[in-house]
Formats: structure tokens, sequence, C-alpha cells
């Protein structure tokens, strides 16, 4: 719905425009870019493209809210592509968050390629709402939850086979940070019936979907500048595939 689209960009834009910017008054920016180049794009489990992927991003921040925009492009067009915007609200010295996630999946093959068209039988776009806690200094214990409330989610279907609604599916991650590693566990919530030829989301059945670890390391490339490296194995229990993944972050 355009409706959904519209207020959407308002919000941002307000939240925009009340937070004052005078970078000469403020010893850091509250704008925060990056840049990713990942060797494959894999997210909760899932393959995007199959090729090497360009992450690109920026956020601006201010007592308490993020508004940002997150890219990933893949390098075999078209590939799979994705553009998403985000909202999100941290809270109690940035323990809990709150986010809204608009992820814009444009498929010209299947003709959700248009970004205005919100009309849910159609549209690319997939918003998703999630509560995350990060964990303290004393237990970098993470705990994700994120549901699909509108847009392109996969379909719960009658028992005629036509369209009953969206299935608001769920998936949930833990996560452990040490000095050098994390390592996290995440699971597909939702249950598709497939006697009626439902498909999932992030699987057709309930499980664990992307358990794995991450390790990072810095590239020292002078005395005062180094890159980011980033290595994640990740396994997809559900679906039986494994990953080896390699980042560089600027």
């Amino acid at each position: 719905m355009k409706q959904i689209s519209y207020l959407f960009a308002v919000v941002l834009l307000l939240t925009l425009s009340a937070f004052p910017v005078n970078a000469q008054q403020e010893n850091e920016t509250p704008f925060d870019l990056s840049l990713d180049l990942m060797s494959r794009y894999v997210w909760r489990g899932t393959d995007f493209g199959a090729s090497p992927s360009i992450q690109p991003g920026f956020s601006y921040t201010k007592s308490g809210f993020t508004v940002g925009a997150w890219g990933a492009y893949t390098t075999n067009n078209p590939g799979a592509q994705e553009m998403d915007l985000y909202l999100s609200y941290a809270f109690l010295d940035d323990m809990f968050s709150v986010t809204l996630t608009d992820y814009f999946f444009p498929n010209e093959f299947a003709g959700n390629d248009h970004y205005f068209d919100y009309r849910e039988e159609h549209t690319g776009h997939v918003f998703e709402a999630t509560i995350a806690f990060a964990g303290t200094e004393k237990l970098p214990l993470g705990v994700l939850v994120a549901t699909n409330v509108y847009g392109a989610d996969a379909r719960r279907l009658n028992d005629d086979g036509s369209m009953a609604g969206n299935q608001y599916s769920t998936y949930a991650e833990l996560s452990y940070s040490f000095s050098f590693i994390d390592v996290f566990a995440g699971m597909n919530l939702t249950s598709p019936d497939t006697d009626l030829g439902e498909t999932g989301f992030y699987g057709d059945k309930a499980g664990f979907v992307n358990i794995g670890c991450t390790v990072y390391k810095d590239i020292r490339v002078s005395e005062t500048f180094s890159m980011p490296l980033f290595v994640s194995l990740i396994t997809n229990p559900l679906t039986e595939k494994i990953f080896l993944v390699a980042g560089l972050s600027f």
C-alpha cells in the first residue's frame, strides 16, 4: 500500500529534520558511512546472489534514534539486489533497540522491481519489526526477534489453495561475543503447512537456519590505518548448506 510507504518516508524525514546538525559544535559527526566488500552475501542462512557482493550504507544517529539506508549488489547482474531503509531506537544505554526495516528485493523477472508499488500481492518490499537485546560488557549475549509485518512475505493458503494472507514469518537469534570471535544461532519460528503447498520465507519448517561464527582481524596498512577483515563460517541445518564468507569493511 502506498500509504505505508509515504508514512514511513515521512517518519524518516521528520526524524532527520528534528535533529540539529552542526559539525563545528560537535566533536563527532552523527553520520556514519560504511562499505563492505563480501565474497558472498549470506543472510540468515540463505545465499543471495551466488556471487561477490558490494554493500554500501549510511546512517544518522541522534538521541537514541538512527535512520539509515543499506544496500547489497551482486556482481552477476541481474543477480540478487537489495535496498533497505530503516528506523531504529535504542534505549537503556543502548542495551535494547526496536527497529522497523523496509527491505526491497527487486526482481524484474517476477514483475516486482517497481519501488513505489506497495500492493501486497505485487510488491518487492518486506516490512520487518525487530526487537533486540545487545547484551552488556559483562554479559555480551545478544538476542534478536524479527517478524515480517507486511509485503512480500511467504503466504498462507486456504484449503482451496487461495491466498489467505501473510505468514508473519519470524526469525530469532542468539549470539555471544568473545574478543575476536562472535558465535550465533538463528531459528525460523514459522511452520508452513506444506500439505497445502505453503512454502516459508526462511524455510519450509521451523528449525535452525543460521548457525556459525565470525572471526575478526585488523589488517594493518600503515601506522595510522588498518582494514577490518572478517570471515564467517555459516551453516543452515534446515537446508543442509554450509558457507565460508570473507569480507572487508571500510
